[in-house]
C-alpha cells in the first residue's frame, strides 16, 4: 500500500462550494488526496491520486467546446456537481464542474486508491482479488473507477459531490500530497501537448506513464 492508503480522519469533512469555484487547474492540483465517497450498505470510499482538467469552452479536448447543450449543461452550472458521460459504448467517465455558475470547467477522476468497500468494488467490478497487486484493477482508470462506484449518467450526472445527501460526495481527512507530478493529459486526440493531468507521484494506482515536465511540492490550499 501506498502513503495515500492511510486515512487520518475515519470521518472525512465535505468538501464546500468555494473549493470548486476555481479554475480547473487549481481544483485537479488539490483533490490530489481528497476522498471520493459513495453512501451505502458497505460504504464505499477512496483517495483520489490522478485527475485531468478541462478548461471548458476554450480546451477543444473539452466536452463544453461545443457549447451549452442539453448534454452539457451540467457544466455551465454551479460548482461542485458531477458531470458524467458514457464513452466508447462500453463505460462511464466521472467529472467535477469547476468556475462559477455560467462559465464551464471540469476535473476529470481518472484514478482513486481504495480504502473501505473493496470486496463490494471488487464485486461490481466482476474481479477476483488474488493478492494486493490486484487492488488497481479496481479503480485505476476513470472507467474502472465508475464501475466500481456504481457511478452511471442516470443515477449520477448533476448530483451534487459537496453534499453527504446526495450519496456521492467528495471529503477530505487531513492528508497532505507530498510530490504531485503534471504531465499532459492522455487518451485525448485534441489539445494533447497541455500539461493538464495531475498525479500522485509515484502512487501504483495512477493509471497510465508519468513521465512529466514538472514536479510540485503540496501547494497550501487557500
Amino acid at each position: 500500500m501506498s502513503q495515500a492508503h492511510e486515512r487520518l480522519n475515519p470521518s472525512p469533512d465535505p468538501l464546500g462550494r468555494a473549493f470548486f469555484a476555481r479554475s480547473p487547474q487549481r481544483v485537479a492540483r488539490e483533490l490530489l488526496g481528497k476522498i471520493l465517497v459513495r453512501d451505502g450498505t458497505p460504504r464505499l470510499s477512496a483517495r483520489i491520486v490522478e485527475v485531468e482538467a478541462y478548461l471548458g469552452e476554450r480546451d477543444p479536448a473539452a466536452h463544453a467546446a461545443a457549447g451549452n447543450t442539453a448534454r452539457t449543461s451540467v457544466l455551465f452550472g454551479p460548482p461542485g456537481h458531477a458531470y458524467v458521460y458514457f464513452i466508447y459504448g462500453n463505460h462511464y467517465c466521472l467529472n467535477v464542474t469547476c468556475e462559477h455558475e455560467g462559465k464551464a470547467g471540469s476535473v476529470l477522476f481518472r484514478a482513486l486508491e481504495p480504502l473501505q468497500g473493496i470486496e463490494e468494488m471488487a464485486r461490481a467490478r466482476k474481479i477476483k482479488l488474488q493478492t494486493t497487486r490486484d487492488l488497481p484493477k479496481l479503480t485505476a482508470g476513470p472507467g474502472r473507477l465508475a464501475q466500481a462506484f456504481a457511478i452511471t449518467r442516470s443515477r449520477d450526472n448533476g448530483c451534487d459531490l459537496t453534499s453527504p445527501a446526495s450519496g456521492l460526495w467528495i471529503g477530505e481527512d487531513g492528508f497532505r500530497a507530498q510530490r504531485i507530478q503534471i504531465t499532459p493529459r492522455i487518451g485525448i486526440t485534441k489539445a494533447t501537448a497541455r500539461p493538464l493531468r495531475y498525479v500522485l507521484a509515484q502512487n501504483p494506482f495512477v493509471s497510465g506513464p508519468t513521465n512529466s515536465r514538472r514536479r510540485l511540492k503540496a501547494q497550501p490550499q487557500a
